[in-house]
């Protein structure tokens, strides 16, 4: 299915599987994923839609995203049986998410849901927005809303952080003062540790080092000793092979290892000297460790070395509080007149857009078929919120001498749909969407008032690619391309076939809507006039 670039109308019998269609858009849009949607519940679905983007200036939105840009965007759905879904952009796998955000920018389906949520706070606000061109306005309000919130919170935070920092600071800063004091250093326990147990051992070391020395090079039958001879027969033949010299060389190698390790041992001997003083001090030092240690329940010197930080840190905030408090404090003040000031500038603009929007609004719903429509919109400032800082209420009447009230309680069905309908007619001139689907929006209308509403579609569709599902025939008759989805019972399992109609084939559709299965002459020529016109 290829549709046009500007009006396209579905129809077919209820139930003929319109909806599904409708499914198959959500999904590419990010709509949540059910099992249900399996016609062979033992393969997946695949749903797939190419778009074509070179006119939408999308690049951003494609390099934020890591993603390779093509001016015909392939946007892709996978359900398995077991119900794992899978997105992709251009082949490339994204979240649901990357692909609501895209989808968004890609199409606008209308449904009946959509129609209920019209008499929402957050749809109106949404609609005045968007007819307002608050799009710049909106990113600068939602950035000042982020901040405010962001420092109110560290302030609150800091707030009541701080009664219990007071109150704890002589406990943290004595705690704080016996570590620093101790002034222990990263690798101070394994040398103290290793101290320790040299000293304890100190007369065994020693006379271990000695009999060492005396076996290497004291004695008369050192291994030094006998090592120099070796070398010395190995001198006196080593000029017969350069095997014999690569020997002599080794043995040159160990005896220069020996020399270094003698060297070594005899250095480590005289430094073993049992200090009393020093002994104390050590053992001392030691004991401090250890009580800390146990104080504090760790079992290390990087334990009690990151507590000592964590406390210094503490100790910082806690000297510094007045001056950390009265900066959050002007942060939070700042940021709050910054959201102010853009809540301020939205509302201006929302209230501005009030009367041209309701003017608007009530023009078309006269060439509709109420003639007597009032709209009004009630504006009451509030609170800072996410979305504003603005209250509104649409109010409606359709009838002369009826004071316009909220649209839930007065709208019809057919009503609604109108109204929903002079909605989009007129977000169609204030957006770049490139697709618009609207779902039976027609609903409730017909005669004269369907034929005026095929004429604003057909000129919707002047900017827009528009599909529209419809059982009207003064809409069908307006389209560019009609297609038409029917049931088939051929195969072991119904399924649902839409396809494109030939001239012939929409005056027998259209023909059909007017008159029924069997059209007489009157409702296939009132087919051709509506083609025609």
């Amino acid at each position: 299915m290829k549709p046009s670039h500007h009006l396209n109308v579905i129809t077919g019998e209820t139930g003929a599987g319109k909806s599904i269609m409708l499914g198959a858009l959500g999904l590419l849009m990010g709509n949540r994923a059910d099992t249900k949607v399996l016609w062979d519940e033992t393969e997946k679905c695949i749903t797939e839609g190419v778009f074509d983007i070179g006119a939408y200036k999308l690049h951003n939105f494609f390099k934020a995203e890591d993603l390779d840009y093509d001016d015909q965007t392939v946007l892709r759905r996978e359900i398995s049986p077991g119900g794992k879904s899978r997105a992709f952009i251009n082949d490339t796998p994204v979240t649901v998410e990357v692909l609501k955000k895209l989808g968004s920018q890609l199409m606008d389906v209308h449904s009946q849901h959509e129609t209920l949520q019209l008499g929402t706070q957050t749809f109106q606000l949404k609609l005045i927005d968007a007819y307002a061109d608050n799009h710049s306005i909106l990113d600068a309000y939602r950035l000042a809303w982020d901040n405010y919130q962001s420092a109110k919170k560290a302030f609150d935070i800091l707030s009541k952080q701080a009664d219990a920092l007071r109150q704890e600071a002589d406990f943290v800063n004595f705690q704080l003062d016996e570590l620093v004091k101790a002034n222990f250093e990263a690798g101070e326990q394994e040398k103290l540790e290793s101290e320790v147990k040299i000293m304890e051992h100190a007369e065994d070391i020693k006379s271990r080092f000695n009999l060492t020395l005396d076996l290497l090079s004291r004695s008369d039958y050192a291994s030094r000793q006998a090592l120099a001879e070796a070398k010395g027969h190995l001198q006196a033949v080593a000029g017969y092979s350069q095997d014999y010299e690569n020997l002599l060389a080794r043995l040159q190698s160990i005896i220069i290892e020996l020399d270094d390790v003698v060297k070594e041992i005899e250095h480590a001997e005289a430094n073993i000297d049992f200090d009393p003083e020093h002994a104390t001090t050590v053992k001392d030092r030691i004991d401090i460790l250890y009580r800390l240690l146990k104080k504090h329940r760790t079992t290390s010197l990087d334990d009690l070395l990151k507590l000592q930080e964590e406390l210094q840190q503490k100790a910082n905030l806690t000297s510094n509080l007045d001056e950390a408090l009265a900066e959050a404090k002007t942060s939070f003040y700042k940021a709050s007149q910054t959201l102010e000031t853009a809540s301020k500038k939205l509302s201006q603009t929302r209230t501005k857009v009030f009367e041209p929007l309701c003017q608007e609004l009530t023009g078309l719903l006269k060439e509709l078929g109420i003639p007597q429509a009032v709209l009004k919109i009630e504006h009451q400032p509030t609170a800072p919120s996410a979305t504003g800082a603005d209250s509104i209420e649409i109010l409606f009447s359709a009838n002369k001498g009826i004071a316009p009230r909220a649209l839930t309680q007065v709208a019809s069905g057919g009503e609604f749909s109108r109204l929903m309908f002079c909605i989009k007619y007129v977000m169609a001139e204030k957006t770049e969407m490139p697709t618009l689907v609207l779902d039976e929006i027609d609903s409730g209308i017909s005669g004269e008032i369907a034929i005026k509403m095929g004429k604003l579609m057909k000129s919707m569709a002047k900017n827009h690619q528009l599909i529209t599902i419809t059982h009207l025939p003064q809409i069908a008759a307006k389209a560019d391309q009609h297609y038409y989805v029917y049931k088939e019972d051929a195969h072991p399992k119904t399924i649902s076939t839409i396809k494109l109609l030939r001239e012939e084939e929409r005056i027998e559709e259209i023909a059909k809507m007017i008159g029924g299965d069997k059209p007489s002459k009157v409702a296939v020529e009132n087919a051709r006039e509506l083609l025609v016109s």
